[in-house]
């Protein structure tokens, strides 16, 4: 008969070979939905306005791309929500496998859709609807694969082991940059429109298969397995904490909406250099597609060396200190960047560098410090939940409707300042979280209490 002590082993012990399929699943399921991201906000912004949207003028069409772009964001709320909370009950693998099935089939789906010219309206309301569809599975996809990711990493080594996801979401957009670069190289416009735009969401079904397979292969979470466990004593709870796991909780507690800020921080800057500025080079000031699409693809290259160093720097100095230096220089670096970017008077390869400059800082480099520091400032409990809620409002507001209020606000002021305004007030958000937020490196993610809500984080 075994012991209770063998019981408690069995259930949650992980080895190296368990740690890697789980960093490689999430690596594999965040490319998948930055990959779709990419490839979508891409689409929307270089060719989608002639295709779904060719009755209206070129800068009322890019709108109304990036309003299709933000409706996803819409749904992602509602996912992050319901699967969110299915992740906290049932287990995160298998709330995992649901997410990249759904995010890889309506990405595929898009690349067989009618056009406008085909069949009228249609077209862009079954645009909208597989956006609605895959946004409700991206809403707990990425959330999911920190939170896993998080509970299998040793202490000391959460931040770089974590930075394989944010690796992830940088090996989306490279190939999905790399793929539209390669579309624009080898055909001529008609092709594109025509039929070429449908190849980059087809390719998509290639590493969904695969991480469906190991997702199917993935064991499950050990904290999660440890808290869940009938056998097992309740993990450690605050006697001053009085949260009891509901919804309306979660906006009573301080680490939720700290967590929205840091996201706010750098989900704005993305959909904002990613999404609205690419379309608005090309479409309103008539850069050549290649400039934004081949800076990003660099400055996706370069962030292979940034966001592991980051990872590491976090578990030396901790999370806030890279948070608080990486929103001060964006901030300091706004307007001289994009002041450089969008003067055509200037060197394409001086506006590609500023690109890759202000993507690495204010992007990709925040992005590297999102995952773990959002997971271990929740509880066990609910932090699948919150993550991916806190998440998707920050999402939803910033990267949703960001692009589009960019577009109007240009629009009315004739010019791009509001963008450089747009990215300062995104990063003071993010700062003002981080200088707020306790130190959470290292903290014991067994724990049911949120970070900011109890202070005691031993």
């Amino acid at each position: 008969m075994r012991t209770h002590a063998a019981v408690t082993h069995n259930k949650t012990e992980r080895n190296t070979s368990d740690l890697f399929k789980a960093a490689v699943s999430g690596w594999l399921g965040t490319a998948l939905e930055f990959m779709d991201f990419q490839l979508y906000s891409l689409g929307a912004a270089l060719v989608f306005h002639e295709i779904f949207f060719p009755e209206q003028s070129a800068a009322m069409a890019l709108i109304l791309a990036m309003g299709t772009y933000g409706a996803g964001y819409v749904a992602r709320i509602v996912g992050a929500f319901i699967f969110g909370r299915m992740g906290d009950r049932v287990g995160r693998k298998r709330v995992l496998f649901i997410t990249i099935t759904m995010m890889g089939i309506c990405t595929t789906l898009i690349g067989v859709l009618p056009t406008y010219a085909q069949i009228g309206i249609m077209a862009p309301v079954l645009l909208v609807t597989l956006r609605i569809v895959q946004g409700l599975g991206a809403g707990a996809e990425i959330s999911g694969a920190g939170t896993m990711l998080a509970e299998y990493a040793p202490k000391g080594k959460r931040g770089i082991v974590s930075s394989l996801v944010a690796m992830g979401t940088n090996c989306g957009t490279l190939s999905a940059t790399a793929i539209w670069a390669l579309m624009f190289f080898l055909l001529d416009r008609e092709q594109l429109i025509d039929w070429g735009w449908r190849i980059p969401f087809l390719s998509s079904v290639v590493v969904m298969g695969f991480a469906i397979w190991l997702r199917l292969n993935l064991k499950e979470s050990p904290v999660f397995s440890a808290v869940n466990a009938e056998d097992q004593p309740k993990p450690h709870k605050s006697a001053n904490n009085s949260d009891d796991g509901s919804f309306f909780d979660m906006f009573r507690s301080k680490s939720f909406w700290l967590a929205t800020g840091l996201r706010f921080g750098q989900a704005g800057n993305s959909g904002l250099i990613q999404t609205f500025l690419t379309g608005y080079l090309v479409q309103t000031l008539l850069f050549e597609k290649s400039i934004p699409t081949d800076a990003l693809m660099i400055s996706s290259i370069i962030g292979f060396m940034t966001i592991p160093l980051l990872g590491w720097l976090s578990d030396k100095v901790g999370r806030r200190t890279p948070y608080i230096i990486l929103n001060i220089t964006a901030m300091l670096l706004a307007y001289p960047m994009l002041s450089i970017i969008f003067d055509k008077n200037n060197q394409v390869s001086v506006i590609m560098a500023s690109i890759i400059v202000i993507h690495n800082i204010g992007v990709l480099g925040l992005f590297a410090l999102e995952n773990i520091t959002m997971a271990e400032m929740f509880g066990a409990r609910n932090r699948f939940t919150r993550m991916a809620i806190s998440k998707e409002v920050g999402g939803l507001v910033a990267v949703g409707f960001g692009p589009l209020l960019a577009g109007i606000f240009c629009k009315m002021a004739d010019a791009w300042w509001p963008v450089v305004v747009m990215v300062i007030v995104y990063c003071c958000i993010g700062l003002f979280s981080a200088l707020t937020m306790p130190e959470v490196k290292d903290r014991d993610l067994s724990r049911l209490d949120d970070a900011a809500d109890d202070m005691t984080l031993n």
